[in-house]
C-alpha cells in the first residue's frame, strides 16, 4: 500500500476537521430564554385577584409597629421588592398572552374569518385594560410618555374592535375586502403602541432596580434588587440589554468593588454573566474596567470559592467564540496571565463539578480568544491538572465538562512540547475513551456536548499524531478500529458530519504510521480517496462494519 497524500494535505484535513462546526467550539452559559406561558382562565383570575387583596394587606401592616423602627422599614423595603418582582412576572405574562393573540389575529384576518377576529380583538382589548390597570396599581412614578402611550393604545384597542364588530354585521364580501387594508393597518398600529409601551414599563422598572443596587448600603435591599434584575435577565436577550442600557453593568460592578457586600458577590457576578450575552452589557463591562476587578476577585484567596466560580463564568461569557463583538476587550489581554493562572488554580482546586465545569470552560474559551494562552497554559503544568480533574468522576461528571477539557487539549495540541505531557499523564487513553462518549440521558443538548467531545478528540488524536511517539501509543490502545466504526456507523456518531470529518483525518494520520493495521476495504473506502470523496461515501453508506 502506499499513501498518496503529503504530510501539508493532512495538516488541512485535521484543521478542516476541526473547523466544520465552529459554533459547536466552545462553551457559552446557558442563561437566556424565554418563558412561554399559558395561564386558563381560573389561574388568571386568582392571580388577579391576590394581587388587589395584596395592596390592602399592606396598608394595614405599613400602620402596626411590627418592630423597631430600623427593621421595620427594611422588612417593609423588601415586601415592596418581592412584591415589585411578582407584578413584573404578571406583566410578563399578560404580555406575551397578548403578542400571541396579536400574532393569531393576523393569522385568522389572512384566511378572512372574521367572527374569530372579532372575537380575539374582544379579548386583546380586554388583556390590554387588564395589563394597564394591574401595572398602574403598583407603579409608583410613571412617566408622561407611559401614560401618552396608555391612552393611545387604548384607544386604538377600541377602534380596532368597533372595527371588527361592523365587520361581523355584514355579509357582503366587497365591503368585507374593502375594509381589509384597514384593518391590517390598525392591528400595526396596536402592536406598536404596545410594543412602545411594554418597552417604556420594562426600562422604568429596570432604571428604579438600578438605582437601587447602585444607591443603596443596605445589604439586604441590594440583595433582594440584584436577583429581581437576574430574573429579568432570563426572560431574553433584549431585557439584557435594556439593563445595559440603564446601567445595569455599572451597578452591579459598583457592589463587586465593595467589601460590605461580599456576600452577595455571587449572585451580582451571576447576575452579571447574564448581562454579558449581549454586546452592549461587554461594552459596559469594558468602560467600567470590569476585567481588572474581576481579575482582582479571582486572585484574592481571601473569596470563597463560589464567589471565584462565579467570576469564571463572567469570563467565560465575555471571551465566548460565540459572541462576535469581544475584540475590543484590549484590557483582557492585559490582565490574560493572571487571570489564566487563577483559572488553573481554580480547576485543580475545584470542590465539586460545576465550579470545575465553569473554570474550565472560561480556559477552553480563553485559548480560543487568543495564541498565547496555550503557552501560559503549558508553562502552568495545566495538562497534568486537567489530565487528572479527568480521573475524578465526582468532579469532571457530564459530558459539558469532557467537552471543556477536551476543547483545551485540542487547542494546546497545536504545540509541540504538548505530545510528551499528553503521554506523561495518560492522555491519549483518555481520549480514546472519549471516543466512546454517549448520551446516557438522550437530551439534545447533551447530545450535542457528546458529539463536540467526539469530535474534539479525533481533532487532538490526529494533531499529536504527528508525534510518532503518540501515534504509536494510540494504535497500541486500538485507535484505529474505533475510528474506522465512527466513520461507518452513522448511530456511533449520531448522524454528526463534523465527527465523521474529525474521525476520517485522524484516521488517515494514523495509517501514516501503520497502514497494516488497517484492512484493505478500509484503506481503499476511507484513506486513499480525497477526504471529500470518502465523506460523502460515508455520508450515504448503510450501517456496516465489513
Amino acid at each position: 500500500m502506499s499513501l498518496a497524500y503529503g504530510e501539508a494535505h493532512k495538516q488541512t484535513e485535521i484543521n478542516m476537521a476541526f473547523q466544520i462546526d465552529n459554533r459547536l467550539e466552545s462553551f457559552s452559559l446557558p442563561i437566556q430564554r424565554m418563558h412561554y406561558i399559558q395561564v386558563d382562565s381560573v389561574q388568571r383570575w386568582m392571580e388577579d385577584l391576590k394581587l388587589m387583596t395584596d395592596c390592602e394587606c399592606m396598608c394595614i401592616l405599613q400602620s402596626k409597629p411590627i418592630s423597631i423602627e430600623d427593621d421595620a422599614q427594611n422588612e417593609l423595603i423588601l415586601s415592596s421588592q418581592y412584591s415589585v418582582w411578582d407584578n413584573l412576572q404578571l406583566l410578563l405574562k399578560r404580555a406575551w398572552i397578548i403578542s400571541t393573540e396579536l400574532t393569531r389575529i393576523a393569522q385568522k384576518l389572512e384566511k378572512s374569518r372574521w367572527q374569530r377576529v372579532h372575537s380575539m380583538t374582544v379579548r386583546v382589548n380586554c388583556h390590554v385594560r387588564s395589563m394597564i390597570n394591574e401595572y398602574n396599581t403598583f407603579t409608583r412614578h410613571s412617566s408622561e410618555e407611559m401614560h401618552k402611550f396608555e391612552k393611545l393604545l387604548i384607544e386604538k384597542c377600541s377602534e380596532f374592535t368597533a372595527l371588527t364588530e361592523r365587520c361581523i354585521q355584514t355579509e357582503d364580501e366587497q365591503i368585507l375586502k374593502s375594509m381589509k387594508p384597514c384593518i391590517n393597518e390598525t392591528l400595526t398600529t396596536v402592536a406598536h403602541y404596545f410594543g412602545q409601551l411594554i418597552e417604556l414599563i420594562l426600562a422604568h422598572e429596570t432604571r428604579n432596580l438600578v438605582r437601587q443596587i447602585d444607591s443603596s448600603e443596605n445589604i439586604y435591599i441590594t440583595e433582594s434588587a440584584t436577583r429581581s434584575l437576574f430574573s429579568l435577565t432570563q426572560e431574553g436577550a433584549h431585557l439584557c440589554r435594556i439593563i445595559a442600557k440603564e446601567g445595569g453593568v455599572v451597578a452591579l460592578f459598583k457592589t463587586c468593588r465593595q467589601d460590605c457586600f461580599r456576600s452577595i458577590y455571587p449572585q451580582t457576578l451571576r447576575t452579571l454573566a447574564s448581562i454579558c450575552c449581549v454586546e452592549e452589557g461587554i461594552h459596559q463591562l469594558e468602560k467600567v474596567d470590569g476585567i481588572l476587578c474581576l481579575a482582582d476577585i479571582l486572585t484574592d484567596s481571601t473569596y470563597s470559592e463560589a464567589t471565584h466560580a462565579e467570576a469564571a463564568a463572567v469570563i467565560a461569557q465575555i471571551t465566548s467564540p460565540h459572541l462576535t463583538f469581544t475584540q475590543h476587550l484590549g484590557s483582557f489581554l492585559e490582565n490574560m496571565e493572571e487571570i489564566v493562572t487563577a483559572l488553573v488554580k481554580l480547576c485543580q482546586e475545584a470542590s465539586s463539578g460545576e465550579v470545575f465545569l465553569l473554570a474550565s470552560a472560561a480556559l477552553a474559551n480563553i485559548t480560543f480568544f487568543d495564541t498565547m494562552a496555550c503557552e501560559m497554559l503549558l508553562q502552568l503544568n495545566a495538562m497534568k491538572i486537567l489530565l487528572a480533574a479527568c480521573s475524578d468522576r465526582q468532579i469532571v461528571d457530564t459530558p459539558y465538562s469532557r467537552d471543556q477539557v477536551v476543547t483545551i487539549l485540542a487547542n494546546m495540541s497545536v504545540l509541540d512540547q504538548c505530545a510528551s505531557e499528553i503521554i506523561q499523564g495518560n492522555g491519549i487513553q483518555l481520549l480514546m475513551e472519549m471516543l466512546f462518549e454517549r448520551s446516557s440521558s438522550g437530551n439534545s443538548a447533551e447530545v450535542a456536548a457528546c458529539e463536540r467531545v467526539q469530535q474534539k478528540s479525533a481533532v487532538t488524536l490526529a494533531r499529536l499524531s504527528r508525534d510518532p511517539e503518540v501515534a504509536h501509543a494510540a494504535i497500541k490502545l486500538s485507535c484505529i478500529p474505533r475510528l474506522i466504526q465512527l466513520c461507518r456507523s452513522p448511530t456511533e456518531r449520531n448522524n454528526s458530519d463534523s465527527v465523521l470529518v474529525a474521525c476520517l483525518a485522524a484516521l488517515r494520520r494514523l495509517a501514516v504510521m501503520s497502514p497494516d493495521r488497517l484492512k484493505d476495504s478500509d484503506f481503499q473506502q476511507l484513506v486513499k480517496p480525497r477526504l471529500v470523496d470518502s465523506f460523502l461515501l460515508c455520508t450515504n453508506m448503510e450501517e456496516s462494519f465489513v
